[in-house]
């Protein structure tokens, strides 16, 4: 497989060095502000010259046009010719504003007019009908009209009896009106007429509108197998997938409107299918006795399972059947038998069903050449299915409106205006596989759970070693609803290109929902010797709950405002500049129902203040309502250039800077804020002497410790501060002989005040309590993160020629950070720093580093280019030309991955924050399919923390490998039919998507979740 990927890459290597890349130049041209069809425009380089016209829309677009300085000229009959030198490539769409000529410039531009005579009017007032079969002469050929398209005049009628014919003076007709199109004159009789491509002037109104309808077909049985990790194979689910699309586009006629309005409806409705494969240990037939005769540790010892009462092994290594946890026998029944053998014995393929429904409507007006209105609204509706590793089958469903108008109105010359407005709604259901069907909780005998119907269901379980945790969804309902007025203002002068605007949202997301309803319980192997001989004995080392404060009301305001200059200080040198302020309020609670921790100095002592009464006891400060203080100083400055340094040459250097803040970090902070006590029932505790906990009654032990002392989850700095990235770039460009062009870029980013979270007061197991006083036991989150990132990259581009155009870009970076909490604010063990007073500790790998990357694609149609078959024609061309063939390969090193010791932090219920310790061993894999090596990592010694880095090993490298055909059917000229068969993963490799973590586990470092395998997919398009 490696050879195999080595000639794939090497071939595109090839491809791409003996081919090149392509840009685009386009421009709009306009009078007034009304965009003009049938301009001619003009771009010369030398002795090359490529000639183009605007189409209905005013835009010309020159495609794979060289990069250097292009004399650009815009000329149309009636108007000032225009001339400017343009150097390319440029981010900006060229404006040009013609200017008319005078009328006696006009008039002394055309021909003579011939002789028009007027045919008599019936007394009916009709015309009679001109019989004369002498052709009329030919017109020539104006500034509209395309080679080979004849233009007559066609005489104007004559007035009704009675009047008089009104008077021209130019005796030319309706040419002096000059209207161009859609006017009283139509274009069509002028001597400035437009091609029969534009405007009014086509053949028959039904050209103006255009229709689209297609499908999308998929099937099971086109589908690869699901892969195996065991030499037997998976089962195949069955689905049937499909998609289905229509549109329509085109202006309409609205009474009482004068312009017509610009319509497009479209309709899409989808069904999708994903499956990939999971692999587990689930108990075999003796260990559900109790029996571990058979059973071995992570180092493939004999487990000996000891009786936590006498603390002397169970005769014959077998838990006595008496003794066995009846709330636990009740919980095994939910585990499923082991269905193969080996290292995994049981696997199964997780599938995941989608539906989804959009209708879409967009209307364009245009009140006069000042005024233009647009409005768009889109309707969704989602819902699916989704399967666990148990079987369990959980529902989601969901909707969603998004409407927005727009309102465009031109000042002046140089001065345009945008405003908008647009409101989205959107409601979200998660309904889990035992809502309101079967409490499995209550019926199990574990009390202290939630008890509402919707929340019924299994409490989760997570083992020390690779034996499969229970777990199922959580019920939760959501409305979200969004309110966006914003509005700039766009100036140009000279050389500048001014824009200044702002915006302001305002957000309410109405939640119901519970954080942790049926409780969690964690099992380690302290009280027996084997993690799951505690879970028979129903001996838990951990418990944790949250629930109560179900519906939550968030309210939110954002605030945006910005000011940009592209400034074009010469041909050859252009800058973007300009500042961006944003801010987001820190989310608050309609009735106030949120709970943060008064903190004392150095997390001496802890007291819950609410935002209802938002003053500290301890520390005497006030909270705001948000329990977090805002953070107003998000100042974003800007900065880019492009720059040729050699004017004519294609060498381009590009640089840019710019500051990036992250404005969506309080929405999970909220989140955890509204499920404190005492709100809520809420706490994380560990076992102990003192307060030995069971399956039956630890969620009731935990209720009692909280009305004796403060066991929140969760707090934050009230100063804590947002998050933001600096990212800077720099660039070279180059074209090469052969139509090549390579782009060589280096990008840096250096993340500052990013969320880290830790334990107060924690310290190692065997270590001596440094304070017996001191609160524990809660997550803390502050801003004081940092990261940075250096990349470096190498594309090769092919341009579009005969037909085939490729690109290939490698990239080598290195990413760095000491915040685990970057993706947001969680109870989540793994992101927690192993030693609260060395946070610098955690400096390691980013989650997301990926050291080597390889990007290559590829596309080919034929009939494109005279080597590429465009002169074929009969029933040759016919089947060979348009087809199409395109590719796209994606490779790259794993990203990283932190071992875990699965053991509580000292004097608490939290699992998940502890390293192992380094033996010396290599930590690189020693068996195939492997990613750590299990003798690299040890149990910490006692009292101390684990040196293991975070991030430390490897995952698995990425690999895909997508392609597609497609061919268009030609019916008619103004008919086609597209099909298309789109393949992913085309070479059926399988790539993993999680590896075991946990050193406690005899599969450590071994995948066990596959991404999906081959899938094959068809659709059909009909376009007219």
């Amino acid at each position: 497989m490696k050879g195999s990927l080595r000639g794939v890459l090497l071939g595109l290597l090839l491809g791409a060095a003996t081919l090149g890349a392509a840009a685009d130049h386009t421009g709009k041209v306009t009078l007034t502000g009304v965009s003009i069809p049938g301009a001619t425009v003009t771009a010369k380089q030398g002795e090359k010259t490529l000639t183009t016209i605007t189409d209905q829309g005013g835009v010309y677009r020159f495609t794979e046009i060289a990069d250097g300085v292009w004399t650009i000229t815009v000329s149309m009959a009636g108007f000032e010719t225009m001339t400017r030198e343009v150097t390319l490539p440029s981010s900006a769409e060229g404006v040009w504003e013609l200017t008319l000529l005078p009328i006696e410039k006009i008039v002394g531009t055309l021909p003579a007019p011939r002789p028009v005579t007027a045919p008599a009017a019936t007394p009916s007032g009709s015309q009679t009908r001109n019989t004369s079969k002498t052709p009329a002469p030919a017109a020539p050929q104006q500034g509209f009209q395309r080679a080979g398209v004849s233009q007559v005049s066609t005489p104007p009628p004559a007035p009704a009896t009675g009047d008089e014919a009104p008077v021209d003076p130019t005796g030319i007709g309706s040419a002096a009106g000059l209207l161009i199109n859609g006017s009283v004159n139509n274009g069509a009789t002028t001597p400035f007429a437009q091609p029969r491509a534009f405007g009014n002037n086509r053949p028959n109104q039904r050209s103006l509108y255009s229709y689209a309808s297609g499908i999308q077909l998929g099937n099971s049985s086109w589908d690869a197998r699901p892969y195996s990790f065991t030499s037997g194979d998976t089962r195949r689910p069955s689905y049937t997938d499909a998609q289905f699309l229509g549109s329509f586009q085109g202006p309409v006629k609205v009474p009482g409107l004068r312009n017509r309005l610009n319509v497009f409806l479209g309709y899409q409705g989808t069904s999708d299918t994903n499956s990939s494969t999971q692999s587990a240990r689930m108990p075999t037939d003796l260990e559900r006795q109790g029996d571990f005769s058979n059973s071995v540790n992570a180092l493939g010892q004999p487990i000996q399972i000891i009786d936590p009462a006498t603390g002397q092994p169970f005769a014959g290594n077998r838990i006595d059947p008496t003794r066995l946890s009846r709330e636990a026998l009740a919980l095994l029944a939910y585990y499923p038998t082991p269905n193969t053998e080996g290292r995994y014995n049981y696997q199964t393929p997780l599938v995941n069903t989608s539906r989804s429904d959009n209708a879409s409507a967009r209307l364009g007006y245009s009140v006069n050449n000042r005024h233009q209105l647009q409005g768009t609204i889109g309707v969704q509706r989602t819902s699916g299915d989704s399967t666990t590793l148990f079987g369990f089958e959980d529902a989601r469903e969901g909707y969603g409106v998004d409407a927005q108008v727009n309102w465009s109105f031109r000042l002046s010359q140089f001065l345009n205006m945008r405003s908008r407005y647009q409101y989205t709604r959107s409601k979200n259901t998660a309904l889990p596989f035992f809502s309101g069907l079967s409490n499995v909780s209550g019926d199990a005998g574990i009390a202290g759970t939630d008890q509402d119907p919707l929340n019924w269901g299994p409490p989760s379980l997570r083992f020390a070693t690779d034996m499969a945790g229970l777990s199922d969804g959580l019920y939760s309902r959501s409305l979200t609803n969004v309110h966006i007025v914003g509005s700039e203002i766009q100036s140009f002068r000279g050389r500048h290109t001014i824009t200044a605007g702002g915006e302001f949202r305002r957000i309410a997301n109405d939640v119901f929902s519970q954080e942790n309803p049926r409780g969690r319980f964690e099992f380690t192997s302290a009280r027996s010797g084997s993690d799951f001989g505690d879970f028979l004995l129903g001996l838990p080392q951990t418990a944790s709950i949250a629930y109560g404060n179900a519906d939550k009301f968030y309210r939110s305001n954002t605030y945006a405002a910005y000011v940009t200059d592209d400034w074009r200080m010469s041909p050859s040198f252009t800058m973007t500049l300009g500042v961006r302020w944003e801010y987001e309020s820190p989310i608050t609670e309609r009735l106030g129902r949120l709970v943060n921790l008064d903190v004392a100095e150095n997390f001496t002592d802890i007291s819950p203040v609410s935002a209802s009464d938002p003053t500290g006891t301890l520390t005497g400060q006030e909270f705001p309502e948000s329990l977090v203080r805002p953070d107003k100083g998000g100042f974003q400055p800007r900065l880019g250039i492009a720059w040729r340094p050699v004017p004519g040459s294609s060498l381009v250097v590009r640089a840019g800077y710019g500051v990036y803040r992250n404005s969506n970090i309080y929405q999970s902070i909220a989140t955890q804020l509204a499920q404190q006590p005492p709100l809520s029932t809420s706490f994380s505790i560990g076992h102990s002497s003192a307060h030995p906990l069971t399956l039956a009654d630890a969620f009731l032990v935990g209720q009692t410790l909280g009305q004796a002392s403060t066991l929140n989850t969760f707090a934050v700095d009230p100063d804590l501060r947002v998050s933001y990235a600096q990212n800077w770039q720099a660039s070279l460009q180059r074209d090469l002989p052969m139509s090549l062009t390579v782009n060589a870029t280096y990008l840096g980013a250096k993340g500052s005040n990013l969320m880290q979270a830790f334990v107060p007061n924690s310290y190692p197991v065997g270590f001596v309590n440094p304070c017996l006083t001191c609160p524990t036991g809660f997550r803390f989150v502050v801003s004081n993160g940092r990261s940075i990132r250096h990349a470096g990259q190498v594309q090769l581009r092919r341009r579009l020629r005969n037909g085939f155009t490729s690109s290939i870009q490698y990239t080598l970076a290195k990413s760095m950070d000491n915040a685990g909490s970057f993706g947001g604010a969680t109870i989540d063990g793994q992101a927690l720093a192993q030693n609260w007073l060395d946070l610098e500790a955690e400096y390691a790998r980013s989650n997301f580093d990926q050291r080597h990357q390889i990007v290559a694609s590829f596309e080919y149609t034929t009939g494109a280019g005279i080597l590429g078959g465009t002169l074929l024609d009969g029933w040759r061309g016919r089947l060979f030309k348009d087809w199409t063939f395109t590719s796209q390969i994606t490779t790259g090193s794993g990203t990283p991955l932190t071992p875990i010791f699965f053991s509580p932090l000292a004097g608490t219920g939290i699992i998940g924050g502890t390293r192992p310790s380094l033996t010396g061993e290599s930590a690189d894999p020693t068996i195939d399919n492997s990613y750590a090596n299990p003798l690299a990592f040890t149990v910490p010694a006692s009292g101390e923390w684990g040196n293991a880095a975070r991030n430390s090993i490897t995952g698995p490298a990425q690999f895909s490998m997508n392609g597609s055909v497609t061919r268009t059917f030609r019916v008619g000229e103004r008919m086609n039919l597209d099909w298309r068969l789109d393949a992913t993963n085309m070479l059926n490799r399988v790539t993993f998507a999680g590896v075991y973590t946990q050193i406690n586990s005899p599969q450590f470092g071994l995948p066990n979740r596959t991404n999906d395998m081959r899938r094959l997919r068809t659709s059909f398009r009909l376009r007219f």
